[in-house]
């Protein structure tokens, strides 16, 4: 019996690095999948009040390949009267490619924003407080475009461009958007980032005309890592135009709902705020 024994114990050792060799020869898995979920106290895109000022529960997932290809999923609450009629929900659906190259990294892909239960005929012929924007839209609001970008070590730049009408608004193809960030590690969980952006938006008038929907972005943030949870605080402000003088009303004057009636709230969507968030990736 304690010959089996030592026989069974000189196997088990002489099998131990065997199978940790074994495990150490194992490839990694070229597949990646992660989620990601935050909290903030107000979602501007590009700027732009998405939620009447009111905080907003965002959240994805996303999956990468060795290969560089990835594809992905995120959401967001939103008001209707940010030219989302009858909807509450963006939801954004995304691929592309993406590579390293030393410090150097290259981005190219797909984006679909889809606004589930949206419906344009309730604007009245706009997506927008602003009695200016009178062209009519039909149908489900939503948006594509197509996106590349450039990254050295901290720096990055995006340019997107509207492959269809602009968030449905017609004749608004081929608007595009330039994205200068930066972010930029300070240690010990500290971080700071700041972003400035373009947006033209093509088919409505220029110049000193209220309907005009082209504007400058910028924002400056800090960060802080806390046992994987993102705190995050970060000043966001725009040129665009937003002025809710009834009398002289600017293109970025959004209502608190669609169609802006009696009674209806009315906000400036690019005025400067103050944005703080929580956010986790896992």
């Amino acid at each position: 019996m304690r010959k089996t024994l030592l026989s069974l114990g000189v196997a088990a050792a002489l099998a131990t690095p065997i199978l940790a060799s074994a495990q150490q020869a194992a490839p990694a898995s070229p597949h990646t999948v992660a989620g990601n979920a935050g909290l903030f106290s107000s979602y501007r895109f590009r700027g732009i009040d998405q939620t009447f000022g009111k905080p907003a529960i965002q959240g994805g997932i996303d999956y990468s390949h060795a290969s560089g290809l990835y594809a992905g999923n995120w959401n967001s609450n939103v008001s209707e009267g940010a030219g989302f009629p009858a909807a509450n929900l963006e939801m954004d659906f995304y691929g592309g490619w993406k590579k390293s190259f030393g410090d150097f990294g290259l981005d190219a892909g797909f984006i679909y924003y889809y606004y589930p239960g949206s419906d344009a005929n309730l604007a009245a012929g706009t997506s927008f407080a602003s009695p200016h924007t009178t062209r009519t839209h039909t149908g489900l609001v939503d948006n594509k475009e197509i996106y590349i970008g450039a990254s050295w070590k901290w720096l990055s730049l995006k340019y997107s461009h509207a492959t269809d009408d602009y968030f449905s608004l017609p004749g608004t193809k081929g608007s595009r958007y330039l994205d200068v960030s930066a972010n930029y590690d300070l240690g010990n969980g500290w971080g700071v980032n700041g972003h400035v952006g373009s947006f033209k938006l093509k088919g409505w008038s220029t110049g000193t005309d209220l309907t005009n929907g082209d504007y400058t972005d910028w924002k400056i943030g800090v960060t802080k890592d806390v046992n994987g949870w993102v705190f995050g605080a970060a000043y966001i402000d725009t040129d665009a135009k937003g002025s809710c003088n009834p009398a002289n009303p600017g293109f970025y004057c959004f209502a608190n709902q669609l169609p802006a009636g009696p009674g209806a709230k009315l906000k400036d969507a690019g005025r400067g705020i103050v944005v703080l968030s929580v956010s986790k990736t896992f």
